[in-house]
This record gives C-alpha cells, structure tokens and sequence, in this order.
C-alpha cells in the first residue's frame, strides 16, 4: 500500500472512531489523503527540541556543573560552514524558514487566550490533537539559525514570535500558553489527580506535556541562542504553571499521568535550575521520571523491545543533564547503557533506529526494512544523548556513530532542493524516501527537521577541559576559538577526496593540543605539520594528539585512507550494505518501482572485498557501478544522502555462485506454484480496475482506492465495506486467496463473508514485513454446492476498516 498508516492505535478510553492517519502525505489520490486526514488523537513519535550542553565559563548558568566536563561545546556563533553538502543543506532549510508565516504558527495560542489571531491556522498536525508543537521546534530553528548567521531578519523573527508569546501569557494570567485542543479541561483534570492516561493520550487530549515541553523548549533556545530574557521569563511562568498543575499529585497519579508520552519535559525543568539557580526546576524534573522504562535501564536491562523509541531517548536526554548539575549517578547509568543499546543492538547501517516507530528484538532487523524504518526524530535525540556522553568522556567511537548517523540519516532525510524532510527514511529494498509539503504536513520529524539542517556546526569541534581542541567531525568550517586568540579553518572535500587541511591563525603564538578523531573507517592516516610528518600520537580516546605551539599559516595536512568496505545485517551475514569512507552507498533502481518479489538487484561474487564487486565511475560525483556482479544486471551506486526521489536499496543479498544456483532453483519453484496456482484458479478480481470491478459486480461504501508496489488497492474508511461476485466450481473445494501488503495496519480487523456467511475473520495488523501476502480462507463446501458464483462482502469490526485489498483469487483443488 502506499504507507497509508491507519493508526488506531493507544485508543484513549472515551474515544470510539479509529483514525486513518498518514503521516506523511504519499498518496497519489490527493482526495483520498484529505479524507485520511481526519486527524484526532493518534500516535506520535515524539521529538525534542532544545538541549543545552555546557559550554566553557558560560555566566548564564548560575549552578556550577557536579561532576567534571572534559568537553566543552562551542557556540554556534563560534562555528561558521564553509561550501558543502552540508551548508546546501542548510541553505535550504534556511529558505524554507523563512518562508512560513509566523502568524500562522501563533494563530491558536492567540485565539486560546483569547485574543484575535492575525493567520488561519497551518493544516496537517497543526491542526490537529497536537497543535503548537511546530512553533516550539520553529522558535529553536530560527534560533540556531541567528547563532550562526546573524542574520537580523532572522532576529526580528524571533523576537516577535516571543513578544506574541508574552502577549498571550498575560491574557491568560496562569503562566500557561498553548494552542492544544480542550487543554483548559484537560489540565483541570489532570490537577485534580483526575488521570486517564494511555500511551498517546492524556485525558482525551493528544500528549500535551508533549507540545508544553516544545514550547519551553523553543523559548528556552530563543534566550541561549538569541539572548532574549523575555523567552526565559515566559518559559520560568510555564515552569511555575507546571509546578502548580502538578504540586497535589501523589507518585502513583505522577506514574500514572506518564505513562501518555511527555516529551522532554524534564531536560528544560533542568536549564532552568542551571540557570536561575532555583532548586525548584530540579525538583520538578524529577516529577516526570518514568519509573517504568528507566528503572530497568539503571538495572542494565534491555526493556526496550515494544516500546515506541522516541517516546523514550527524551527522557534519557534529560537525565544527562541532569547528571551533569547534581551527579545523580543513577542518571548516568541510564544514559550509558541505553546508548550502548540502542547503538550496538537496535540500529541500522544509517545510524538510525526504530520500525514502525518501535524497537523490536535486540539485533533482528533482517526481517524489519520496510517504507516505516529508522524514524528521523529518533536519531536527532540520539546525537543529542551522543553529545551530552562525549561532554562528559570524549572518545572517537562516540563520535563515529554520531558522525555515521549525521551523513546517512540526517543529511539523507532532506531533498535539498527545496528543504523538504522525511519523517521514516526508508530501508526497503526497493523503497523511496517520501518527503514532506511545506505548509500541510507538520509533523513531528518537519518540527526537528527544521532544527537539524541548521546546527550542522554543533559538533564539528569541542573544547577540552584543558583548553585542547577536538575536531571531531570532517566538514568544511571556520572555528573561532576567541578564548585563545586562535582561529581553525578546515578544508575538505571528504568523501569525494581523503585529503583534510587545517589553516591556524593567530593573534600570536599559542601553545595548545589539537586533538583530531582517528575515523574508524580510516584504516592507515598520515599526518603533517607545515609539510613534516608526525608521528601517530593516538591517545586512550581515539584521537590523533599534536602538541604544537601555532603561529598563523600553519598548516596541517591530514590524509585519510578511503576504502569500501560493507556492514552485514546483524541476523543475516550475507544481506550487506555497502560504504566508502562515512558514506553509506544506494543502488539506484529508477523512478519505477521495481517488483516487489524479484525486481531488486542481488550480487553473485565469490570474491569477500567489495572493492571487486565496485568499480569507479565518476570520482566526483563518488559514483559506483557494480562489476559484472549485479544480478540481473549491474547497478549504479551513488552516496545515500544524494538520493532523492528515485527507488534504491541499501541492503543487498550477496550470494556465492553456488549459493546463486540454488536461488535460482528456489526461484524457479516458485515460478512453479504459481503456474499450479493458475492452472487451479476460477476467477481472479483485480481491485481498482474499472472492467474487473464492473465484471465482478463491485460494490463499496466509504472506499478508497491507489495504487502502490505496481498493484492498486482498494480500501475502505471506518465502517464501509467492499463486495464483489467471484465465480466457485459447484463440485470441488474452493479457497479464496486475498493479496495484502505487510505493513503497520492497525484499525483492520474485518470479517470475510460468503453470501451473507461470515467464514473467516482478518487482522492485518498481522502482517509486519514489507512484501505482499497472499493469504487463503478455505470456503466451506455448502457455502458453494450448486452455486457457479457467490459473493464475498469484507465487512469491518467495530471501529475498524477494510484493506487494503491488493487482489481476490479463487481457486480449485
């Protein structure tokens, strides 16, 4: 199907209509995406926006820092991106920023204070259950973005969004702003110790807390980051209105209220201690620690299986800081082995993590590559969690997965072009990334995607407790060390080239270590300074150490070694991606989708190197092509974070030749059963297609209908049905064979009636991996003696739908 996620999923307790949900807008049928736009309380996959890490000798923070920081952050300011992907990618965001209309943002935080709103309101989720969690992570975007640019639009912008935000504030006169529908009842509720909390449902409103935590968020960066007191002031009068709603409530109604998914709640609670120095913020944070889900994680247990994964790194986040102001152990317990975790035993080969939003078992992804893998949100909290860790104990394993996740995740999420995001990048093999609108999606991954593609200068350098410099990340940049008198100019075309240089100058000669990360896919480096060769200092963190004395015009040269070398899926070694040097590379498969059972390619090689399975093309465009391996023909291979809206594959079936044959001959059984299949079948209906409807005497109430995987499709809204005439042989047994797509199909629960008979019952929920499933209903014999033709109705559960149906078969035997 075409990602029609119909989720109905965490149904809260007072609500009955299921939902068809798509979060992002992949339907050819724009009518058909309107209708299944009818959004009300469904899941979301949560996302965070501003983390503070520590910076050197920051005065805004009043708490002195627990426990000892061997890494410092740069500001933002200190950072600038010279020509790259990276800074096209950033462009583009910027673009696209300053192209949405802030007032169309502040519109139901103005009419829910009631004041008059000066825009209509944006559609997709911001005009849903979830309203005003856009302008939380738009508010850190423009933020981060003036941190770098200075840009006084940019300015202007910010300051206005907060000065509407003050408005609003006053006008409700409790510290409060929010434009989530019904949050006046809601909160009532929930401070009267009147819960009803589910996973994605608190009281009947879609994960306030959620939406609460963006807005502090976004007010808490537009002061870091744009030094605006008037944002600190209304996130401090949002702290206190959270501090009131909560003060009566017991642990066991606090346990309770948290089982509905609340953001990062605690990570802002905690700045603002840091910065005001009032324990009160700290204290509150602990309000929002989720016994259930941390408490194994302090015990080193691996409880994550089932659980929606965002909803989770959030909470991790917020005990990394905690950690850092008041060394809370426990916190850091957490934080370590949850990394550990979700790192070594739930990602893929981008860095990225989840399938259908949830983590499944601890290294089975083999079976898990579907349109719904690796949701961006996740990752943009992991390198935030990967940071916090690096703060505290710098090593170049943390930082190859963030810089593993930064260019094949990250960077891989945005079409370039035109700043567009993904919400899932998709690992089928044979899959398409599907992009976001600019002005009716707003989900959660447009709200960090937003954030994403203008802090590329986050990590590219840390400060060492001892005044050294990390360079930890390869991407074209100009650091300002103002403290030292010292500027870094970092010149690169990595990947297209392993050539790395390195421009000191200095306002006079300074004495101070350059650390710079030994890259694990560098197997040999060679380094120089002002053209002499150092010896390979390699420190216990994995970072090449020169202890030099610069002057301006020194010169580092550093040369990387670039090889392609593959990372086997952790339960299948012979399904690999391929890599050179950070980049992960994508076969292109065309603009058609290729067929689902036998269109994607496979590589047939004895040989172990993948250098003998890829041969250059064009070094500047870092192009592969498969040599002479490729079955049923060779391949192009470009870097993943290039693809855009062409159908590829990361992941390859590599076969021996002996291996091969016997695929063949499994292949050819197939083959096989499928003729048998034929030669046994009565009638065949192909949905969505006019003549075979009309043949088959289709009728439908409340149907949709697309096409997806080369099929069409028809479906259903809640409550309709579909039914439709297939012939039968009077004088044998008959089965009906129906086709669907394996997917996240919650909400489809129906029953499969023979005239008016109910003979099977159908979940398609069921059906999880990405491929099409042909499932048989054996027809009763009475249900079929005398007759030439009956007529099957699929009838829907209560609260559920019908579909998608890809094909009806019936067959003798």
């Amino acid at each position: 199907m075409q990602k029609m996620i119909s989720y109905y999923k965490d149904k809260p307790p007072n609500f009955t209509a299921p939902i068809f949900f798509q979060k992002q807008s992949t339907m050819r049928n724009k009518n058909n995406w309107l209708l299944l736009l009818a959004v009300c309380l469904v899941n979301v996959n949560k996302v965070k926006a501003q983390s503070y890490l520590p910076e050197w000798n920051d005065t805004r923070m009043k708490v002195k820092l627990a426990v000892p920081v061997k890494a410092y952050a740069f500001n933002l300011k200190d950072v600038q991106l010279l020509e790259s992907p990276f800074k096209v990618a950033m462009r583009a965001d910027e673009k696209y920023l300053l192209s949405i209309d802030p007032d169309r943002l502040l519109s139901g935080f103005l009419s829910h204070s009631g004041l008059k709103p000066k825009g209509a309101l944006y559609e997709g989720w911001e005009s849903s259950g979830l309203a005003g969690h856009t302008l939380g992570h738009y508010l850190s975007a423009i933020s981060m973005l003036y941190a770098s640019n200075r840009n006084p639009v940019v300015l202007k912008r910010i300051n206005y969004v907060v000065d509407q935000l003050a408005e609003c504030q006053r006008a409700r006169k409790t510290g409060y702003i929010g434009a989530i529908p019904k949050e006046d009842t809601i909160w009532a509720e929930v401070a009267k110790g009147d819960i009803r909390s589910r996973g994605f449902d608190l009281n009947g409103g879609w994960s306030p807390w959620y939406t609460v935590h963006k807005v502090m968020a976004g007010l808490l960066d537009a002061y870091l980051y744009a030094n605006n007191t008037k944002a600190l002031n209304i996130c401090k009068g949002m702290a206190d209105w959270t501090g009131q709603t909560l003060k009566n409530l017991n642990d066991e109604q606090l346990q309770k209220m948290l089982f509905c998914e609340y953001g990062g709640m605690a990570e802002p609670l905690a700045n603002l201690y840091a910065i005001t120095g009032e324990k009160k913020y700290l204290d509150l944070s602990y309000k929002f620690y989720d016994k259930r889900i941390l408490d194994p994680l302090a015990k080193q247990e691996d409880d994550l299986p089932g659980k929606h994964s965002n909803t989770q790194i959030p909470k991790v986040i917020a005990g990394a800081r905690r950690y850092e102001l008041n060394g809370d152990k426990k916190d850091k317990e957490i934080a370590d082995f949850f990394w550990k975790t979700v790192t070594e035993d739930h990602s893929y080969v981008t860095g990225g993590n989840s399938n259908y939003e949830y983590l499944g078992e601890p290294n089975k992804l083999n079976d898990k590559l579907t349109e719904n893998t690796t949701e961006t949100c996740n990752t943009y909290n992991m390198l935030k969690l990967t940071r916090h860790l690096f703060a505290l104990q710098p090593s170049a394993g943390l930082m190859d997965y963030y810089e593993k996740a930064l260019y094949n995740h990250i960077l891989a999420s945005q079409n370039h072009d035109d700043g567009m995001m993904c919400y899932f990048v998709s690992l089928r093999m044979g899959g398409k990334k599907e992009y976001s609108t600019p002005f009716t999606t707003f989900t959660c991954c447009v709200g960090s995607g937003m954030e994403n593609h203008v802090k590329y200068n986050e990590s590219i350098y840390f400060r060492g407790a001892d005044g050294s410099v990390y360079v930890n990340l390869f991407i074209p940049s100009v650091l300002n060390y103002k403290d030292k008198g010292i500027s870094i100019k970092q010149e690169t075309a990595l990947p297209v080239n392993n050539h790395v240089t390195f421009t000191i100058t200095a306002a006079k000669p300074v004495l101070l270590p350059i650390k710079i990360r030994k890259p694990k896919w560098s197997g040999n480096q060679a380094i120089t300074i002002n053209g002499v060769k150092q010896a390979e200092n390699l420190n216990s963190e994995g970072y090449i150490v020169l202890n030099h004395r610069w002057k301006t015009n020194d010169k580092i040269e550093l040369t990387l070694s670039e090889d392609l070398y593959t990372e086997a899926m952790p339960d299948n070694a012979n399904r690999k991606a391929v890599f050179y040097g950070p980049v992960l590379l994508a076969g292109i498969l065309g603009n058609k989708e290729p067929d689902p059972v036998s269109g994607v390619p496979v590589l047939v090689t004895s040989e172990k190197d993948p250098a003998k399975w890829l041969q250059m093309v064009d070094k500047s465009q870092l192009s592969f092509s498969t040599n002479k391996v490729g079955k049923p023909g060779d391949v192009k291979l470009v870097p993943f974070n290039t693809t855009k809206d062409e159908y590829y594959t990361v992941y390859w079936d590599v076969f021996t030749p002996d291996a091969w044959t016997v695929q063949q001959k499994a292949y050819d059984e197939q083959k096989k059963k499928l003729q048998e299949m034929e030669a046994h079948t009565v009638d065949v209906l192909r949905p969505g297609e006019m003549q075979p409807e009309r043949d088959h005497n289709f009728t439908s109430e409340k149907a949709l209908t697309g096409e997806e995987h080369l099929r069409k499709w028809r479906a259903t809204e809640e409550g309709g049905y579909l039914s439709y005439e297939m012939k039968v042989d009077p004088n044998a047994q008959n089965t009906m064979i129906n086709t669907y797509w394996g997917m996240d199909n919650r909400g489809r629960k129906f029953d499969i009636l023979i005239d008016g008979v109910a003979i099977n019952s159908e979940d398609l929920n069921q059906y999880k991996e990405s491929r099409f499933y042909d499932i048989s209903y054996q027809i009763p014999i009475e249900r079929t003696k005398g007759k030439t033709k009956v007529t099957v109705k699929l009838m829907p559960k209560e609260a559920n739908a019908v579909g998608p149906v890809y094909g009806s078969r019936v067959v003798k035997d």
